[in-house]
């Protein structure tokens, strides 16, 4: 694995749980870590079970025991490690968004598929796709329970950024990752539509904000508790981004979407909300109560249709069976342990994983169409 921090976490804990909880065709040995801060990447090692730690990625392209690279690091670096990882005959598994650029992931994508060839395969980490409500929700659409769709309603919202006195982060810079809202959270979103209703963003209209444009600098040794000092630095990504869809393909035709991504949403701290309403029913999800599902069968009498909650932790529901007796819910990080009992069983069927860095690429369209209508003012085709 290369990073540490944040999703280096979520990911350890991924690979070090797959396999006590589901029975896997093959068991994930967590050989080395790469970081280049040695001594933080060893304490998550020591922490987590790695083996060994490198302070250059570069070392785990030449190392026998390493099969797989997972890259858990800023966007502008997911190109180059991942081509080399794929060049290198690494499977290759990298969190999104796939790239800062559409060019960056086109050239992803063509290593991809040219490692295909050769059997090596690659995967993007869109998580949420393995939320058991979230999986549950694409099975009613794949069963037709809802119809034809009509229109979706997608919102990303978080307030960690609402205090103009949060310090400057990577996060918040273009050149590390590439947008601020729209790609950090918003890419999730747009992913997870097109995942649960099968339709695909055709095209656009778009407006983003940027709400604070200088950040006090962090204090990395200052003891500040997060807070910056008196020197300032500039955001140049975005705070906010809203958007209108059309979606393409005449399966569902005229289905609308409203997008919205936002970090300064006060009082919302990870709520992602779906919903879609289609001809005979309707779904509804948030994250903020991830082990539910609203479901409205539109087919019964008016009497007594309306919403009704589906508590997600049944052995039948997806994925909930290699966890705990039923009834008994998840939480943010069992997502990442899916991903890997997902991957892994692809990798040993021969497969190629999804969603794919084609996937990413097309998500990494939409994100580009966005950017291009809120500079514009104009509809965007993706």
């Amino acid at each position: 694995m290369v990073g540490y921090s944040f999703m280096g976490a979520a990911h350890s804990q991924a690979w070090r749980n797959a396999g006590a909880f589901f029975d896997l065709p093959l068991l994930p040995a967590m050989n080395v870590l790469s970081g280049r801060d040695t001594a933080a990447a060893g304490a998550v090692a020591r922490r987590f079970g790695w083996g060994d730690v490198v302070g250059d990625w570069k070392e785990l392209l030449v190392r026998d025991d390493v099969q797989l690279v997972d890259v858990c690091t800023p966007g502008d670096t997911h190109a180059e490690i991942s081509i080399a990882a794929l060049e290198a005959g690494k499977h290759v598994l990298c969190e999104k968004p796939l790239a800062n650029s559409v060019a960056e992931a086109e050239a992803m994508v063509a290593a991809a598929e040219s490692a295909a060839a050769q059997g090596v395969r690659s995967m993007v980490g869109f998580t949420y796709r393995r939320v058991p409500a979230i999986a549950l929700a694409r099975r009613l659409v794949q069963q037709g329970r809802l119809g034809t769709i009509r229109h979706v309603r997608a919102q990303y919202l978080q307030d960690w950024l609402a205090d103009p006195a949060s310090p400057l982060t990577w996060r918040l810079q273009r050149e590390r990752a590439g947008s601020g809202a729209l790609g950090d959270i918003g890419a999730h979103i747009v992913d997870l539509v097109q995942h649960i209703t099968g339709l695909t963003v055709g095209s656009v209209t778009a407006a983003t904000e940027t709400f604070v444009t200088e950040r006090p600098l962090p204090i990395e040794s200052a003891g500040l508790g997060g807070r910056g000092g008196d020197e300032m630095g500039a955001v140049t990504v975005d705070d906010a981004a809203v958007f209108l869809a059309r979606f393409a393909g005449t399966a569902h035709p005229g289905a609308l979407g409203v997008f919205e991504a936002t970090r300064f949403a006060n009082g919302r701290k990870n709520a992602i909300r779906i919903e879609v309403n289609g001809s005979d029913g309707s779904l509804a999800f948030d994250f903020e109560s991830m082990n539910e599902l609203s479901f409205h069968d539109a087919t019964l009498d008016a009497e007594t249709a309306g919403f009704r909650r589906i508590l997600v932790t049944e052995p039948q529901h997806p994925y909930v069976g290699g966890w705990w007796p039923a009834g008994h819910g998840l939480g943010y990080e069992h997502a990442f342990t899916h991903q890997v009992v997902d991957l892994m069983n692809d990798l040993a069927g021969g497969r190629e994983p999804a969603p794919s860095f084609a996937d990413g690429l097309q998500v990494q369209r939409v994100l580009a169409a966005v950017e291009a209508s809120a500079g514009s003012g104009a509809w965007q085709h993706v």
